[in-house]
């Protein structure tokens, strides 16, 4: 049985934080596939053509990991895809209490995915879409905190 994760977000934009974790994830799985979500109460910069867009570049030439698009649960993602795990990622502990809750209540709803926490490099602890989407809005330069090829 292939070991597959499901690396899901709005990457509204992808981050090179983003980017680290997915590349660590595909060395402990067989398979990781980056779901692009649409979340009806979040409000986009990018729209959903443009961010999978960003994302599928990122990871261009990467065999080992697949980019999708999807909406509604996260957890239906998951078993529509085989995916038994769900990667997030953790830079403080505000983080780890969110994706904490998230997680029990995913496992609750699907008891045999799992959710597994990697926690970003000190390098990109500080580093956020939220963030990178004000320095956007205010006329700033983003490149160094996009993966490479990605351009806005």
């Amino acid at each position: 049985m292939q070991r597959i994760a499901l690396f899901p977000g709005s990457f509204d934009p992808i981050t090179i934080g983003h980017v680290d974790l997915v590349v660590r994830a595909s060395k402990l799985f067989d398979r990781v596939i980056v779901g692009v979500g649409t979340n009806s109460e979040k409000k986009y910069l990018f729209d959903q053509e443009k961010r999978l867009s960003l994302v599928q570049t990122a990871f261009k030439g990467l065999d080992a990991i697949e980019v999708i698009d999807y909406s509604g649960l996260t957890v239906d993602c998951c078993q529509k895809h085989h995916a038994n795990y769900i990667i997030r990622g953790i830079r403080n502990a505000a983080d780890y209490e969110y994706e904490k809750s998230i997680s029990i209540v995913n496992n609750s709803i699907n008891p045999s995915i799992e959710t597994v926490f990697l926690l970003s490099k000190p390098e990109h602890a500080s580093i956020s879409s939220t963030i990178i989407r004000d320095i956007i809005r205010n006329g700033g330069d983003p490149i160094p905190f996009l993966p490479k090829g990605v351009r806005i």
